[in-house]
């Protein structure tokens, strides 16, 4: 199965929409499409992971290569709409900790800094 990027921008905000399998046969297509996505003058990066059916640690580390580039600009990360399945594997790999987790959209959008 594929990984489906869909991006949209709203001023200095860019949201992503991530939906399929994010695994080791599609990880590095999704980095190049979501670094390419990513303007320098985004203050924030809002990923919506609502239709992500599964993430394998290739997966993980893409998200992660994508917080960094985001930190380096001093821009905020945010993933929302986390399916239960999906949410578990961020929470045991410790991503919760290191990356702002929204229960849905309006929320993470509403909780950016200004």
């Amino acid at each position: 199965m594929a990984i489906d990027v869909k991006t949209e921008r709203k001023d200095d905000v860019l949201s992503i929409w991530v939906g399929g399998r994010l695994d080791g046969s599609n990880s590095k297509e999704f980095e190049a499409d979501v670094k390419a996505a990513i303007a320098a003058g985004d203050r924030a990066l809002v990923m919506d992971l609502a239709d992500l059916a599964y993430v394998s640690s290739a997966g993980l580390r893409a998200i992660l290569l994508t917080a960094e580039t985001l930190w380096d600009q001093e821009a905020e990360f945010v993933i929302c709409s986390v399916p239960g399945s999906v949410l578990e594997i961020l929470q045991i790999s410790g991503f919760d900790k290191l990356i702002t987790i929204r229960p849905d959209r309006d929320e993470a959008l509403a909780n950016l800094v200004p």
